[in-house]
């Protein structure tokens, strides 16, 4: 999978997860503006837990490939 690729995947990972909780919670329907700061916060966790999750898989899978991935989640 090129970079341009994965970031794609990873966007639509991260607005699944987005609109999975939207849903759950009965507010996809509502604008944005409409929600509270820690409903944004909530989206804003799952999708970074989202991109984390889809970042380690790829590092597990490519070990070498990606050393800038790597120094990004683990500092």
């Amino acid at each position: 999978m090129t970079d341009d690729e994965w970031q794609a995947h990873t966007t639509r990972q991260a607005a699944k997860a987005i609109g999975e909780w939207l849903e759950a919670r009965g507010k996809l329907h509502q604008p944005i503006r409409a929600l509270a700061m820690w409903e944004l916060e909530a989206m804003a966790s799952n999708a970074i837990g989202s991109f984390i999750v889809l970042a380690s898989q790829r590092i597990k899978a490519e070990p070498d490939q990606h050393p800038e991935l790597t120094l990004l989640l683990l500092g």
